[in-house]
């Protein structure tokens, strides 16, 4: 297949460009740029900097893509920005490189999709199947996990976690970590119990959720502390996996609290 560039758009010669490759009108390109097979520009799209997009990800007009990091620590460093295949990037989207303090790579999953002016921070790291609903700010250093969905307007604060299978309700400001399977809405947010909708679409069997339901009730439950009931639900969920990934995205966190309910408190991990 043919690549295939309108002749008012701007791409450098040493532009990487895959088969089947459209570029629309007022488009530009750097050269560090790689397109992969069947990548789409539908118009007034700018990618530039050490860029690489997947295959068959299309963008829209005013995104702009591998542009230098909003950080004032950034002296030019050569970081990269690497998107997966099969992405949905649609008006006015920004997606930012790393930088030398965070790692110097920014990356996005495989079927991702970017509702319009949403923002990705440099040295970010976004999982597959992940929705930015419209205008939600991803600072930079932040981590989210698979199938992840962040309603419109929401601000994920800089160095927090996302575990897999996560919902953010419209216009939560989180700054603390949210769990795997959890659900945390409001400013600021706090944890409102399960993804239980999101569990049943992706096929999650009643056992595993009534399992997850169970454990999530002892976990933040009133006695003891975080850490002391983390290791109480290990004993007792010993042979439940899906259970093990919120007690290890727990365990392995830094120094950032998790998001909890309202009326409980973690004071240590």
């Amino acid at each position: 297949m043919s690549v295939t560039i309108h002749p008012m758009s701007v791409v450098d010669p040493k532009a990487r460009l895959g088969a089947g490759v459209q570029i629309g009108p007022f488009c530009t390109v750097g050269p560090d740029v790689t397109l992969a097979d069947n990548v789409e520009l539908i118009s007034h799209v700018a990618v530039s900097g050490i860029t690489s997009i997947g295959e068959r990800t299309k963008l829209y007009p005013f995104a702009s893509i591998g542009h230098p990091p909003q950080d004032v620590k950034y002296r030019g460093e050569p970081s990269t920005l690497v998107i997966g295949a099969e992405c949905l990037i649609r008006e006015g989207v920004t997606i930012n490189p790393g930088t030398e303090g965070g790692g110097m790579e920014t990356t996005v999953g495989d079927r991702c999709f970017f509702l319009a002016n949403s923002h990705v921070g440099h040295d970010s790291h976004i999982g597959d199947n992940v929705i930015f609903s419209n205008n939600v700010m991803c600072a930079g250093h932040v981590t989210v996990g698979n199938f992840v969905i962040v309603g419109g307007g929401t601000g994920l604060q800089q160095f927090i976690r996302v575990g897999d299978h996560a919902f953010i309700g419209g216009g939560a400001g989180v700054m603390n970590d949210v769990i795997p399977f959890g659900l945390v809405r409001d400013n600021p947010a706090h944890l409102a119990g399960l993804n239980l909708v999101g569990l049943k679409r992706r096929g999650f069997s009643r056992e595993q959720i009534h399992e997850l339901r169970r454990a999530y009730r002892l976990l933040f439950a009133d006695e003891g502390t975080l850490s002391e009931r983390v290791e109480d639900v290990a004993g007792e969920f010993a042979a439940h996996p899906l259970i093990h990934e919120i007690l290890d995205f727990i365990r392995n966190g830094n120094e950032r609290a998790i998001c909890v309910p309202r009326d409980v408190n973690a004071p240590d991990r």
